[in-house]
């Protein structure tokens, strides 16, 4: 297994994995909107021995408020059915937290369960008064700082590209 940044040889591996893993083909489309927009921050993938993708979980920019604070959402993130459990999210997570803190991104914001992604240091971004246009999302709308002054001035609604207005 290889986990590494994504090529645009792997597009329709991933297309296929999240398509695979997510009931409608709404994340699938929405990665694909997000990479013709040139709304991909960051792809990280993992490869099974013969190249294919069999791991994937994408950065997209997010602002405050319409201010561009060097932030970027998690989204989404897909492990192919039978290798479940066995450590590749976490490893796609860590990977991309690590190359976003080297190009110097200051915060990641992610929609999901909170008992999985507190585990990498996720905390509820309401707790900063941040929230997201869902409702009802409070307990699942979650950020990760990457560096100190990410927070400074930091409040209101944390806004994901026109891509993510299909959900």
């Amino acid at each position: 297994m290889l986990i590494r940044t994504e090529i645009p040889v792997d597009a329709a591996g991933i297309d296929r994995l999240l398509r695979a893993s997510f009931p409608t083909g709404a994340e699938a489309d929405l990665v694909q909107e997000l990479r013709e927009d040139g709304l991909l921050t960051l792809g990280v993938v993992a490869t099974d021995d013969e190249g294919g993708v069999v791991g994937y979980v994408a950065f997209c920019p997010v602002d405050i408020q319409g201010e561009d604070r060097n932030w970027v959402g998690l989204v989404p993130l897909a492990v192919e059915e039978s290798l479940r459990c066995q450590g590749i999210g976490q490893k796609l997570v860590y990977e991309g937290l690590d190359s976003l803190n080297e190009f110097s991104y200051a915060a990641v914001v992610v929609l999901g369960d909170p008992a999985y992604y507190s585990r990498f240091g996720f905390k509820p971004a309401a707790a900063h008064d941040l929230h997201c246009r869902w409702p009802g999302t409070e307990a699942a709308f979650q950020l990760f700082t990457l560096s100190d002054d990410a927070l400074k001035n930091a409040s209101g609604e944390v806004v994901f590209p026109a891509a993510f207005n299909r959900f």
